[in-house]
């Protein structure tokens, strides 16, 4: 094979280029200039402004906060958004889902920015755990953090086991939230009096205390504060540019507001007498079908609640005792002591069923009373029909006649001899025990088959 000098294959070429060029129009030609000028050298698209998720929530951190806050971090992550705004405000919430919200904080290579407002909100319990393991924590003015003491869900048992177990769990929730306060470069020892001492801070004093970053009235005024700080994530340092940032505003979605509708516990509550209602029907009325579905749609929606609230299966059970002793009062006679145990059953099963110190995981008294009054009152009116139905006197069959007055037609002689008598319409054969003249009233004390058994008025 032939080879050539590298001179004479670069002179061939640069003389195809220059003959190729030499036959573009002029006015093509100009086209093309004007077209690379405009483009500029690079030829790369124009800079796209940086994006912040903005995640806004209020109320208990259930699992439909964590499902909200977590998405929506990995949300930014998938975007390569500049920083996750978390805007909170809640009462506290539940420790799993708790949990997993600081897990998606603490592996986010997007930094998070957990902001407590606007001014009135709170970031109790729960929340201040989020707040402190935050890459960037901040508050607005009128607002506070801390009270994040421990409350055990359904007892430990008792006496000296409780009070260890309970040790325990506030030792254990005390060096957590110290530990996310020294991964943040916080003040530890104020975090952990959170815990022991159920401690509370205002937004100006947590900031003098380092326990949060700065105070900030708005999202727009956290913005602000933002520019050029910079922080450590699980990426590495990160030097925030949020000064031409677009506002990515995520909110629950359809099914997660429902969901949270849902975690309430008056809600719930109701839900699950809703349910019992629906069964009880379906059961002393099978094929009725309607009731039996709702019933259990309802039960099945009571159980999701029970999930996202702190609930004590003891007063679970009381409550299905107490339904069952007062539907065996409608079919066994006690005298009303099934209903009475039901009730207090019902009671006191409705009264420990969310054993929880936070208002939010509480049935209200003012939905619980009414509602067990009803309850009670349905099967009390129950066992009260059957009651008086027994004592009605019989309208059908044989015993319909006992105790009818009638009319003797012929002579009725005693003994075994028959005479004619008159009632209900009917004209019967009678006997009686002493002799009964005829025209005489008497009254029906037996029916033998077709003869009656009178004796005189």
């Amino acid at each position: 094979m032939t080879r050539f000098p590298a001179n004479v294959v670069a002179n061939a070429v640069a003389n195809v280029a220059a003959n190729a060029v030499a036959r573009i129009p002029v006015g093509l030609a100009t086209a093309l200039i004007a077209l690379t000028v405009a483009v500029g050298p690079t030829g790369g698209p124009a800079a796209v402004a940086a994006e912040v998720y903005v995640l806004p929530y209020e109320g208990a951190i259930t699992p439909v906060a964590s499902e909200f806050l977590v998405a929506g971090i990995e949300a930014a992550e998938a975007a390569g958004a500049e920083a996750v705004i978390i805007q909170l405000d809640t009462p506290g919430g539940l420790d799993t889902a708790m949990r997993e919200i600081i897990k998606a904080e603490l592996a986010s290579s997007v930094p998070v920015v957990v902001f407590v407002g606007p001014p009135g909100s709170r970031a109790a319990s729960a929340g201040a755990f989020i707040t402190i393991a935050a890459h960037v924590a901040c508050m607005a003015p009128g607002t506070n953090i801390g009270s994040a003491s421990p409350v055990s869900i359904g007892g430990f048992g008792g006496g000296e086991a409780d009070t260890t177990m309970t040790k325990k769990v506030a030792n254990d929730a005390a060096a957590y939230i110290a530990s996310l306060a020294d991964r943040r470069g916080r003040n530890s020892e104020v975090a952990r009096t959170f815990v022991t001492e159920a401690h509370n801070l205002t937004a100006t004093e947590a900031a003098e205390q380092n326990l949060i970053d700065f105070v900030a009235p708005t999202v727009s005024a956290v913005l602000d504060s933002l520019q050029g700080r910079t922080v450590t994530t699980d990426a590495g340092e990160h030097t925030f540019d949020v000064s031409d940032a677009t506002l990515v505003e995520r909110t629950l979605s359809a099914r997660q507001k429902l969901l949270k509708q849902l975690a309430n516990p008056n809600l719930a509550y109701i839900l699950m007498l809703l349910g019992i209602y629906g069964l009880f029907f379906e059961l002393s009325n099978p094929g009725a079908l309607v009731p039996g579905i709702l019933g259990g749609i309802c039960l099945l929606l009571a159980l999701f609640a029970f999930q996202a609230l702190p609930v004590n299966y003891a007063g679970v059970g009381l409550i299905l005792l107490g339904v069952i002793l007062l539907i065996l009062e409608v079919k066994v006679t006690s005298f009303g002591g099934l209903t009475i145990g039901g009730l207090a059953s019902l009671v006191f099963g409705s009264l420990m069923l969310f054993d929880s110190s936070q208002p939010w995981a509480r049935v209200s008294l003012s939905v619980l009373i009414p509602a067990v009054l009803v309850f009670g009152g349905f099967f009390v009116l129950c066992v009260w029909l059957v009651v008086r139905g027994h004592n009605k006197p019989v309208v059908t069959g044989k015993g319909a006649l006992t105790g009818e007055r009638g009319r003797v037609v012929t002579t009725i002689p005693g003994g075994e001899g028959t005479g004619k008598v008159v009632f209900h319409g009917e004209m019967w054969d009678a006997t009686a025990g002493v002799p009964v003249d005829a025209g005489q009233y008497v009254l029906v004390i037996e029916i033998d088959g077709r003869v009656a058994r009178v004796q005189p008025e």
